[in-house]
């Protein structure tokens, strides 16, 4: 799946905060701004699956490495 491709309420999980598992989230905001690729969004963090605090803040896009779509993770590619 191309990251143009998510929309807002998407399930996704991200490295965001640096932590191995990967942790999840719920995008706030649509990506795709004008023509173009925002380079961050607003995402509903779901840090107690860590141990740390759930959240809303800013993450990188490059930084979200899947979607859950259809019962089913779906990698995130970040091209053209």
């Amino acid at each position: 799946m191309n990251i143009k491709e998510i929309k807002k309420g998407d399930k996704i999980l991200h490295s965001h905060m640096g932590t191995n598992p990967p942790v999840s989230g719920i995008v706030m905001e649509s990506p795709i701004v004008g023509r173009g690729i925002r380079s961050t969004i607003l995402v509903d963090v779901k840090g107690s699956e860590v141990g740390m605090f759930d959240e809303m803040g800013s993450i990188y896009t490059k930084e979200i490495l899947k979607v859950f779509r259809d019962e089913n993770w779906i990698p995130v590619t970040h091209g053209a």
